[in-house]
């Protein structure tokens, strides 16, 4: 956290920790509220997080790069999940595309599509370059529903 310029306050300890337990958990503001509220861990010792700075601190997860914001299009909000961390070659594993699952809104990062996807990515910010543009993200999502979702 010292890295990314970020004190190190009890709200930002217990906000990364959801985080943590489940990598794959894309909640937005009022879930990771209410999981601070109610969810496994919490206590009535803890202070409650004001829903506004809950929001200030998720905007800065996702500008030091921490976490990944995501627009919800059906519920009009950001979801946010852990960003991964870099691969062992340097490259950004935001490059790869991931999969959401509509139900739970869990995602999950599509290794396998590695290779292809970055040589997409990088023709894409090539051409966006050469016209004069500074691309600095692609999000590629595919929705649709996870085994755990799917009725058997």
């Amino acid at each position: 956290m010292q890295v990314a310029g970020l004190r190190q306050t009890q709200a930002t300890r217990r906000v990364l920790a959801l985080f943590l337990e489940d990598p794959q958990w894309s909640p937005t503001h009022a879930e990771v509220k209410d999981r601070l509220e109610q969810g496994p861990g919490a206590t009535a010792a803890q202070a409650p997080v004001n829903r506004v700075t809950l929001y200030r601190l998720l905007e800065r997860l996702s500008e030091c790069g921490i976490l990944e914001r995501h627009a919800d299009a059906s519920a009009r909000s950001w979801r946010f999940t852990l960003r991964p961390a870099q691969d062992a070659d340097g490259t950004s594993p935001a490059l790869l595309p991931r999969f959401e699952c509509d139900a739970c809104h869990r995602q999950f990062r599509l290794n396998e599509a590695s290779e292809p996807t970055r040589d997409v990515a990088d023709q894409l910010l090539k051409s966006l370059e050469a016209l004069g543009h500074h691309g600095q993200r692609i999000d590629l999502a595919i929705h649709g529903t996870c085994a755990g979702c799917t009725p058997g």
